[in-house]
């Protein structure tokens, strides 16, 4: 065979191959539009990838003249796509293994709110005289519930406040959304609001972690009034049409090689990317597809994984807690989170005396964290030496102690942190 020849082949082969793709793809999505229903998915998908292979096969035993052509594109159609369907069966429609969720320990209690939120939560009451406003702690994410009122909230309630941490909407025990668009920052406001009012409080305390700091943010802005004082430990991005085209810092960044790699195979493995292509088109028809359970599994697995880009060097890695993870709560939220309007306007209005920690290893980038800085006119930042992301895991004395002070109206133990540039960099003064 010629060299000419033989690349004619192989661009025939080639193709006759993204022809085949094209058709596979093609049925799934196409199908995707209209149901979320996963047999019409397999059926469509199956259905488009034989009519293909029918009709290139046809088209090619006739232009080689064979004898019933289109009997034996048939035959041919047939038996691949029998073979797709048992392929697509052990991959693509196969469900990953999932995770019992964790028994709820006795302090587990639950709201079922007005917004239609059945809300996990912990309380620690207050000890001794209990002081007028309650605390309550926002965990990150979004969806990354932790185990629970922290040793921190519980030394806050022998200070003499109320404490409550819970699982928001769509993490932990809290109960999940049938229709995963509905997973918003409105959401999460409103069902903090209406957690506020369950608890009688007039104004509460807010200390949020990464996500729970955006959180915490998003609510003053829509209810300044109800927020007696605010601690945003590693805030998350506060608006992201701020930073377009910049990064804003992610594990990703600081993630190994292997562990990068490790992460990559758990996310692009055939069925993830197959949920990964319907959530654009048609979220229901991902969720239907692989369900919470599986895929706040694979959440958790993902989240472990990155779990050691967290803290500083020579740090131990952060414990992962036992409580389930919300995968789309995550990924709908953060798509919500980039499509809202700028709250810094309104921010700059709110007068709530605010406390902004950021970790010396914070994956975050500084313009993240001095976002809020600039924006709220009652914050003060402290820089947390020897701190990831986690400051309460990575120096949880030093957290304690700054958080107590600022809650108690106490000199704090690290000097403000007044530079508009991180330290280091030239700018920075404490």
């Amino acid at each position: 065979m010629t060299p000419v020849a033989l690349l004619r082949r192989l661009g025939g082969v080639i193709v006759l191959a993204i022809s085949l793709v094209a058709g596979l793809v093609a049925g799934f999505l196409g199908a995707a539009v209209v149901t979320g229903a996963v047999p019409a998915l397999a059926a469509a998908m199956l259905a488009a990838f034989a009519g293909t292979v029918f009709l290139l096969a046809w088209v090619a035993f006739a232009l080689a003249a064979a004898r019933r052509a289109r009997r034996t594109a048939l035959i041919t159609a047939a038996a691949l796509t029998v073979a797709l369907a048992a392929l697509t069966g052990v991959t693509v429609f196969r469900p990953m293994p999932g995770r019992p969720s964790p028994a709820a320990g006795p302090d587990v209690r639950y709201w079922n709110l007005p917004t239609g939120s059945r809300i996990a939560y912990s309380h620690v009451p207050a000890s001794g005289a209990a002081r007028p406003t309650p605390v309550v702690f926002l965990h990150g994410g979004p969806g990354t519930a932790g185990d629970g009122v922290s040793p921190a909230g519980t030394a806050l309630a022998a200070d003499g406040f109320d404490v409550y941490a819970y699982d928001q909407l769509g993490a932990g025990r809290s109960s999940r959304l049938s229709d995963v668009t509905g997973y918003t920052v409105a959401r999460q406001v409103a069902d903090l609001d209406a957690i506020r009012r369950e608890i009688g409080a007039e104004k509460i305390i807010l200390v949020g972690q990464s996500w729970g700091g955006a959180l915490a943010a998003h609510y003053m802005a829509a209810h300044p009034g109800h927020v007696a004082k605010a601690v945003l430990s590693s805030p998350g991005v506060l608006w992201y049409g701020a930073f377009a085209g910049r990064s804003t810092g992610e594990l990703w960044d600081r993630l190994t090689p292997a562990r990068r790699e490790h992460v990559e195979e758990l996310a692009s493995g055939p069925r993830m990317i197959a949920l990964d292509l319907l959530a654009g088109i048609n979220p229901e028809a991902a969720h239907a597809l692989v369900g919470d359970r599986e895929a706040d599994a694979r959440f958790r697995e993902m989240l472990s994984a990155s779990l050691p880009a967290t803290t500083c060097p020579g740090r131990p890695a952060v414990r992962m807690p036992a409580n389930r993870q919300g995968f789309y709560v995550n990924l709908f939220t953060i798509q919500d989170a980039a499509t809202l309007p700028d709250p810094r306007p309104r921010l700059r209005s709110v007068r709530v005396p605010t406390l902004i920690m950021r970790g010396e290893c914070d994956y975050k980038t500084w313009e993240v964290t001095y976002d809020y800085r600039r924006t709220l006119p009652e914050s003060s930042l402290v820089y947390v030496p020897g701190a990831g992301h986690a400051i309460a895991m990575d120096r949880p004395k030093t957290y304690l102690g700054t958080l107590r002070a600022y809650l108690l109206d106490r000199p704090l133990p690290l000097p403000e942190y007044t530079g508009s540039t991180p330290p280091g960099s030239g700018g920075g003064r404490a």
